[in-house]
């Protein structure tokens, strides 16, 4: 399967061998997603490898306090959680400590080939990129049980990394974003240099987009709802557009063609061609 979808990606190469160049930044969704399993270690280094400008991750927050980068709200999808832990009510992220959470197989149900893959942490993700090429785009969950304190606790731990922030920033290499506008404020409140972008899976109307241009740096929509009109109105109020998830070649060149900022993709080599 992931050979046929690769060769079906392989007809955006002449369009997008130049754009990738001069035109959107490559942002790698939970890492190089479609060819590693997502959020871990192998998906992070491979879409560094694949010379992805930026790496996508999702934030939560462990129940000892520990950040983590890990999507759904619950863990079952993605890890052995409920062979591990039988008999535990449920399977949040917040219901375990970092030691329990780093036993879990992260990578089995994805191939067998990544069997022992582990969840990994925020502090590591920035560890592999760090020295790279690669930038990091960081998520806040939106997982209700959190509010906004994992926003607060991302805006700490990067504090606590001001040699990273400094040169990431000077690079343009760092940015948060959220689906929920309350955790983007608390962020950009505590991290006002940080740029900070607005997820969104509808269209934004015209009100809202100038409430936002008032603060926030980025709106990314889903690509579904993203057209012409949509992106020369952010750009005419000053922020930048990052469209999400776009795997499809047609859907890759028509972006592209918009001119967006940044494609959040799952196979970010079909951009880069690496």
């Amino acid at each position: 399967m992931v050979v046929a979808v690769l060769s079906g990606l392989a007809l955006a190469a002449t369009s997008t061998t130049a754009h990738a160049a001069t035109g959107p930044d490559v942002i790698a969704h939970r890492g190089s997603s479609g060819m590693a399993p997502e959020n871990t270690a192998a998906a992070i280094d491979l879409a560094v490898r694949q010379r992805a400008d930026h790496v996508e991750i999702d934030v939560q927050r462990t129940k000892d306090g520990k950040l983590v980068n890990f999507h759904d709200c619950t863990m079952e999808r993605t890890t052995d959680i409920e062979d591990l832990y039988p008999d535990r009510p449920g399977y949040r992220v917040s219901d375990f400590t970092w030691n329990e959470l780093r036993r879990l197989d992260a990578g089995s149900w994805f191939h067998d080939d990544y069997a022992g893959e582990r969840i990994i942490s925020v502090d590591d993700v920035i560890r592999r990129i760090q020295h790279t090429r690669t930038g990091l785009l960081a998520e806040i969950s939106p997982c209700s049980q959190y509010g906004t304190t994992v926003a607060t606790d991302l805006a700490d731990t990067l504090r606590g990394k001001p040699g990273y922030v400094r040169t990431a920033l000077a690079r343009k290499q760092l940015a948060v974003q959220s689906f929920q506008t309350d955790d983007a404020r608390t962020f950009h409140t505590a991290q006002p240099d940080i740029p900070i972008g607005i997820l969104d899976a509808d269209r934004p109307t015209d009100a809202e987009l100038v409430g936002l241009s008032r603060w926030a740096d980025q709106i990314n929509p889903q690509h579904t709802v993203t057209d012409q009109p949509l992106v020369d109105r952010v750009h005419q109020l000053g922020m930048d557009i990052n469209v999400w998830t776009v795997d499809e070649p047609g859907a890759i060149r028509t972006m592209a063609g918009l001119g967006v900022d940044g494609i959040i993709t799952d196979y970010p080599q079909t951009l880069t061609q690496r």
